[in-house]
C-alpha cells in the first residue's frame, strides 16, 4: 500500500491551528505516489497531532509569527552580493532594519560553487559571529563540524547544513554535543554539480521522504526534534518546475513537526519569472514568494532584503490582522 501524505489546506477562520501559528486548516489533501491528489477532512491522530503542535522556540524567539533571518555573506564569491561589504558593519545594518536572525556564512553553495577549506572558512565567519553575537541571535552556515564548533565557541546559537547532514559525517554528533539547535536542509548533490540535471520521481514526496530520514539521522545522534528546524532546499539540486512543485505545496512540511526555514531570497527562479535578470533586482519576487509562504505558515524566512521583507509583514499583519 503506497504511503499517504497529508497537507494542511490554509483557510481563513479554519478548525485548527497550523503548528500553534497563524495559519488555520479544516480540510486536507491526502496525497500519494501516481495518484490524483484528494480532499478530506480528517487525517491520523498522529498526523493531525504533527500538524498542529506548537513548535518549540528557536534561539529564543517563538515560532507563533513569521521570523526574518538576514543573510551576511563573508565570502568573495556568493551569487548574490560576495565580497559587497564588510560582514560586522553588514550584520549592524541588517538588525537595524529588523532581522531577529542573522545567518553568517564563509563558503558560497551557490551552484558550481567550489568547497573552501576548513581553516580558511573559520577565519571567514569567526570575526563576524564574535562580532554580531551582541546583536542578534547567530545561526553559521555551514556544512562542516569543525567551522561549527568554532563558530559556536564565537558565539553562534544554530548551525545551519545546507547538506542536511550528508556533507560531513561527523556533523550530526558534534550538534549534538554543542547542544545547539540545527537546520536541516534537503539538496540533491553538491554545489559544484547540484544543477546539472536534478531528476525526481515526485519531487514534493521525495524531499519530505528524505527529510524524513534526516531528521531520524539527527535524532539517533542525540539531536531531539524539538532543536531541529527543516529546509526544504530551493534551488538546491531543482528545476525551475521543481522549486514551483514544493512551493504550491510547502504545508505539507508541518506534517514532519518541525519549524520551517525558507530560502528563497534573489534566487534564478525569481528572476526567470519575473524578468530580473541581476540577482540585486529580485526584492519584489523574493517578498511575493516569502508572503505566499507565510500564507501557508512557514516560520523563518532567509533573506537577502531584510527591510524590505519587515515592510511586507508589517503590511500583511496590517490587512489580514494574522501574525500578531
Amino acid at each position: 500500500m503506497n504511503k499517504i501524505y497529508y497537507r494542511p489546506i490554509p483557510v481563513e477562520h479554519g478548525r485548527w491551528q497550523i503548528a500553534g501559528g497563524w495559519t488555520r486548516f479544516s480540510r486536507l489533501e491526502a496525497l500519494e505516489r501516481g495518484t490524483a491528489p484528494r480532499i478530506t477532512d480528517t487525517a491520523p491522530p498522529e498526523v493531525l497531532a504533527a500538524l498542529t503542535a506548537p513548535r518549540s522556540a528557536v534561539l529564543g524567539l517563538s515560532m507563533d509569527r513569521p521570523r526574518i533571518m538576514g543573510i551576511v555573506n563573508a565570502t568573495p564569491d556568493s551569487f548574490s552580493d560576495g565580497g559587497s561589504y564588510d560582514g560586522a558593519e553588514h550584520a549592524r545594518r541588517l538588525v537595524a532594519q529588523g532581522a531577529e536572525i542573522l545567518d553568517i556564512g564563509g563558503e558560497s553553495t551557490r551552484p558550481g560553487a567550489q568547497q573552501v577549506q576548513i581553516v580558511d572558512e573559520i577565519a571567514r565567519v569567526t570575526p563576524v559571529i564574535a562580532q554580531a553575537a551582541a546583536l542578534a541571535a547567530i545561526s553559521v552556515d555551514t556544512r562542516k563540524a569543525a567551522v561549527a564548533e568554532a563558530a559556536v565557541r564565537a558565539g553562534a546559537g544554530l548551525v545551519n547544513d545546507v547538506s542536511g547532514f550528508d556533507f560531513d559525517v561527523d556533523m550530526a554528533a558534534t550538534v549534538a554535543g554543542l547542544d545547539v539547535p540545527v537546520c536541516i536542509m534537503h539538496a540533491q548533490g553538491v554545489p559544484e554539480t547540484m544543477q546539472d540535471s536534478p531528476i525526481y520521481g515526485d519531487v514534493l514526496l521525495d524531499v519530505y521522504d528524505a527529510l524524513e530520514l534526516r531528521i531520524a539521522r539527527a535524532e539517533a545522534a542525540g539531536i531531539p526534534r524539538d532543536r531541529i528546524v527543516i529546509d526544504p532546499g530551493i534551488g538546491f539540486g531543482k528545476t525551475q518546475a521543481h522549486n514551483l512543485a514544493i512551493l504550491r505545496r510547502i504545508s505539507l512540511y508541518h506534517g514532519l513537526g518541525c519549524a520551517i526555514l525558507l530560502g528563497v531570497s534573489r534566487k534564478r527562479f525569481i528572476g526567470a519569472i519575473g524578468g530580473a535578470e541581476h540577482a540585486a533586482d529580485r526584492a519584489a519576487g523574493t517578498l511575493a514568494v516569502t508572503l505566499a509562504g507565510v500564507a501557508q505558515g512557514i516560520q523563518i524566512h532567509r533573506v537577502h532584503d531584510v527591510e524590505e521583507t519587515r515592510q511586507g509583514l508589517a503590511l500583511w499583519r496590517a490587512v489580514t490582522g494574522e501574525g500578531e
